[in-house]
């Protein structure tokens, strides 16, 4: 009897052991929750994590946090570095020759292949809530609750499948400041979302895109700070460092701060902190107060998106959901903050090209790193798939860098990102280019095609070349320095390939290619 029992004993040992190792490995085959947050223009200079004059201004707790217990990227790009274009990149894998999308005047195909509908189509719950700007109505997503346009900051407008079609006076007003309420509406979505499902998140803020507005409770930060200039703030002609256009100017933010104090009703938006004038000051202190005002209202815009990262990661620790939740915080592109006296984004120079990016993955990523490989946009959503399991489709131009988080870079891995910015002016032309480690090469051809939202007025077409180990900051136009030949040949040969390679080689346009056969010499 004793032996009967002990055998049972050991059976039953058996039992518990085998179910405990299906336990555990069903628990390993989990797929992980992905938390894409994305603000609007937050450039890394505004982050505090990537080193600059404003690191120690910026209110950066969670966005530490998030650093502290993931991988940040210093080398990641986006591939056309507006709104519109860079949000399609993000959705479809694609650049904007691929997609469709080049220019903030266009629309996301709905037929589109995107990664919302292939992580839905493998089991995944899928949200959007917040700023889409692609025009159509979203595709592959169970549920979304987007800003109308650009969004409003405060007491934003928001549509959703039920009212999408509908008259404005259908869509869903929310009080609040729009950071706040994108948070609170994601908050709410999870809590109702199907606990045995994988979801993929995306939470978009508004902010800190144009006119920079934040909450009533930062309303004085900053008040009696006078915040550092970057070097190159009062750099007023492209004479100075060779470049080959004006670009957008601080003194045309000033101009939009007049316009809206005189008229606030009739401007197109509504700015913090007026009415701001300059047309009393000499050139150096208006630069220096509007340079003043831009960069306060940006920060405090910046903190607002920081209180409601915090926000979201104590939900997924309170839930417990931290553990198997991929969380990723970016931008959408980078921004001026004054550099070369500019403010906004659009060029192949680094404040603008840049997409701070930071992702905690405690399960599989090692906390408190850094990685420098060059990632593009196009690579998000190859890296959603491959966390969930999924073989990328065809149709995806970028690359998982999920092996790259894990210090195992593949050994064939791009070394160079490849951009083009499509919309034409004088002030800022049409260009494409390379930036690899350590050198940027960049045609800015001027000629407008047939994109929309382009300028009439082409520019004669140039060629800018930066040592960025010399010349980090991209003050030096080098394209016309012998040391750099040989360089500069090597490059335009990279550059010709990489247009090969993603199929932008515009054999549609036969005036580019006169450009091109001119000026590729």
């Amino acid at each position: 009897m004793q032996k009967t029992t002990h055998h049972i004993t050991i059976a039953l040992i058996g039992i518990f052991l085998l179910f405990s190792c299906k336990s555990e490995e069903k628990e390993t085959v989990t797929k992980p929750n992905i938390l894409f947050i994305m603000s609007d223009d937050h450039t890394s200079q505004a982050w505090g994590i990537y080193g600059g004059i404003l690191q120690d201004y910026v209110q950066n707790k969670n966005i530490k946090r998030l650093a502290e217990e993931g991988v940040v990227l210093n080398n990641a790009f986006c591939t056309n570095s507006i709104c519109v274009p860079s949000r399609a990149s993000i959705l479809t894998g694609q650049f904007s020759n691929k997609n469709g999308v080049y220019t903030l005047s266009d629309a996301l195909n709905p037929d589109s292949l995107n990664i919302a509908k292939v992580l839905n189509k493998n089991g995944y719950q899928t949200a959007i809530i917040g700023k889409w700007h692609l025009k159509k109505e979203p595709s592959g997503f169970d549920y979304y609750n987007i800003l109308h346009d650009q969004g409003r900051y405060w007491n934003p407008i928001l549509r959703t499948a039920e009212n999408f079609n509908k008259a404005p006076e259908a869509w869903d007003v929310h009080e609040g400041f729009s950071t706040d309420v994108i948070t609170q509406l994601s908050v709410d979505w999870l809590d109702k979302r199907d606990p045995n499902k994988p979801f993929m998140l995306m939470t978009h803020f508004k902010a800190t895109h144009e006119p920079f507005d934040f909450p009533e409770r930062y309303n004085n930060l900053y008040n009696d700070v006078e915040i550092p200039e970057p070097a190159s703030l009062f750099d007023f002609s492209p004479k100075t460092t060779g470049r080959s256009f004006v670009g957008q100017k601080l003194e045309n933010l000033a101009w939009r701060y007049e316009q809206a104090s005189n008229d606030p009703e009739k401007w197109w938006c509504k700015y913090p902190g007026l009415p701001f004038y300059t047309n009393e000051m000499d050139s150096i202190t208006a630069r220096k107060a509007t340079y003043q005002k831009f960069i306060k209202d940006f920060m405090r815009s910046g903190a607002a998106i920081d209180d409601n990262i915090g926000k979201l990661l104590d939900y997924l620790e309170a839930s417990g959901l931290a553990e198997n939740t991929i969380v990723i915080y970016t931008a959408d592109q980078g921004y001026f903050l004054g550099e070369h006296g500019f403010f906004d984004k659009r060029l192949i120079y680094e404040e603008s090209l840049r997409m701070p990016f930071v992702i905690r993955y405690p399960k599989e990523i090692t906390a408190g790193k850094r990685l420098d490989d060059i990632i593009l946009n196009i690579d998000f959503p190859a890296l959603f798939a491959d966390y969930a399991g999924i073989e990328k489709p065809k149709s995806f131009q970028g690359q998982s860098f999920r092996k790259n988080l894990k210090g195992e870079t593949p050994e064939n891995w791009r070394a160079s990102a490849y951009y083009r910015y499509w919309t034409n002016h004088t002030i800022r032309p049409a260009h494409f280019g390379i930036r690899n480690k350590r050198y940027k090469l960049a045609l800015f051809y001027g000629h407008s095609s047939d994109m929309t939202g382009s300028s009439k007025e082409n520019t004669t077409p140039a060629w800018e070349f930066y040592d960025l180990e010399k010349d980090p900051n991209e003050n030096y136009n080098a394209y016309n320095d012998s040391a750099y030949s040989e360089i500069i040949k090597d490059m335009k040969v990279e550059l010709k390939k990489q247009r090969q390679t993603y199929g932008d080689t515009d054999v549609q346009y036969e005036p580019l290619q006169d450009i091109f056969n001119s000026y590729w010499k």
